[in-house]
């Protein structure tokens, strides 16, 4: 096996949406790159094993929703068929078609891809076992360290039950089994729930704390958990799962909790949910002297530099939020900063979604995040009853929040959920960025009859002017 050696002014390990974004705006700035990653091409966990393959699927299971639905209307489908092999298929198909794009974009920039795993050897010099079995050396001026993050696997049934999932092998989608338990109340588990659950599943929800969604302001969720409540077999909370016992069709378990009965519980699949973790081993970190914080993230400051100055971390593995367009933006500001721009990442907002259905989305600082801060804040509401869009798509299951200084009327925060409540949230964003007041947005005509009406009534209400939601005027 022999070694060759490259230099690269750029080395970025992880092909993420980080990774990737970092690496195409450094080569479209005029550097020379090396991008490095398991996978055949760039996209990583994001595009192979996460948003893209549950979005694809979720996709489906609100079309069947919305088919049943539909009898209200007076519009009646058959029972729809499911073709677990097409879907699956189809899943895939979207998958390689964004990879092969973004492998386009890729050769476009003159980028060297290589499919491997990299590991620093010293602050300079990277060793890449490649997945042809070659040998490499890689010497950089500069890397951006964008290995991501993996579920959280817990100890014991993990590797020797084929009944127990991940979140990767549950969107492997192999079969829909009769019963499916989720550990874990997140966002990953209600997501995949859904998914689950539409396909024919009875699926019941095991979350430790004592709520859905831990953190996410508890207005949006009370709507989701109603839906959630008709779609799921069983929710529960304040629960913890114990006992488990491999069985030849599936696992015994335990539940213990304020409202279980302590008896075993058999379930044909057992979907693990419970969080995931940064990806910092086996890549030398000690080697090239980057530092972890005590959550075991890489340290870095705002300008996403690690502890080693010509060294940066991007995304799951540079702190929370784990989300994908953290990552991107991230990619593009470490590139800037080597560069020797003046740029930092101080976003006064960083939207946040979870995918069910209704869609919880929500950005800036939350009511929870104010009253433990100590922070003034005023609080608006704007019911979607009230919408004539919602009631049009007979969906009223949502609630359009704001959080505002009060002295002001400055927008601190927004909290959407509801039926496309991920393609609304970018106005609240763009309305905290900009230091936008209640004002600006009520008298920004927002057109009729849409849903991203909701968020310019909810201005209104702050003057108790909203036009399809009467409030009595409180006396001063």
């Amino acid at each position: 096996m022999s070694q060759n050696t490259i230099q690269t002014e750029l080395a970025v390990i992880g092909a993420g949406p980080g990774g990737y974004a970092a690496a195409f705006m450094a080569a479209d700035l005029g550097l020379q790159v090396v991008l490095i990653d398991p996978s055949p091409h760039p996209g990583g966990v994001c595009l192979y094993r996460g948003c893209i393959p549950s979005k694809t699927f979720l996709h489906a299971a609100r079309v069947i929703h919305e088919a049943a639905a539909s009898q209200k209307w007076g519009v009646t489908f058959s029972k729809p068929a499911i073709d677990i092999d097409k879907l699956r298929n189809w899943k895939d198909t979207v998958v390689a078609k964004l990879t092969e794009g973004l492998g386009q974009l890729s050769s476009k920039r003159k980028i060297t891809y290589i499919q491997g795993r990299a590991q620093f050897e010293n602050p300079q010099q990277l060793s890449i076992q490649t997945q042809a079995g070659d040998a490499l050396l890689c010497e950089f001026k500069h890397a951006v360290i964008a290995t991501g993050s993996r579920p959280v696997k817990p100890t014991g049934l993990w590797e020797d039950s084929p009944h127990i999932l991940d979140s990767r092998l549950a969107l492997e989608l192999a079969d829909i089994p009769q019963n499916l338990l989720i550990i874990g109340g997140g966002y990953i588990g209600l997501e995949l729930g859904t998914v689950y659950a539409t396909l024919g599943s009875r699926v019941t929800v095991a979350e430790l704390t004592a709520g859905l969604l831990p953190g996410v302001d508890k207005d949006l969720v009370t709507v989701l958990k109603r839906r959630l409540g008709q779609l799921f077999a069983e929710i529960t909370v304040n629960t913890r799962v114990h006992g488990m016992q491999p069985k030849q069709n599936g696992v015994e378990v335990t539940l213990s909790g304020s409202e279980q009965d302590e008896k075993p519980r058999l379930f044909e699949k057992i979907l693990v949910a419970v969080g995931r973790q940064p990806y910092t081993e086996k890549i030398g970190l000690d080697n090239a002297g980057v530092r972890l914080d005590a959550n075991g993230f890489i340290q870095v400051d705002i300008h996403c530099r690690t502890s080693a100055p010509h060294i940066f971390a991007i995304g799951d593995v540079a702190g929370e939020p784990m989300l994908a367009h953290k990552a991107s933006h991230q990619g593009k500001i470490a590139v800037e900063s080597l560069l020797g721009e003046k740029v930092a990442f101080e976003p006064n907002a960083i939207p946040a979604v979870v995918f069910t259905d209704p869609e919880i989305a929500w950005a800036g600082l939350t009511e929870k995040d104010a009253r433990e801060n100590s922070i003034e804040h005023r609080v608006v509401r704007f019911p979607w009853s009230a919408s004539g869009r919602a009631v049009a798509l007979d969906r009223t299951d949502g609630l359009t929040k704001l959080i505002l200084e009060p002295a002001t009327n400055r927008i601190l925060g927004i909290g959407i959920v509801g039926f496309g409540a991920s393609e609304m949230i970018a106005e609240g964003v763009i309305a905290i960025e900009m230091g936008a007041n209640a004002t600006d947005l009520k008298l920004s005509i927002h057109p009729h009859p849409t849903m991203t009406e909701t968020v310019m009534e909810a201005a209104d209400l702050v003057f108790n002017t909203a036009t399809h939601y009467y409030r009595p005027r409180r006396n001063k």
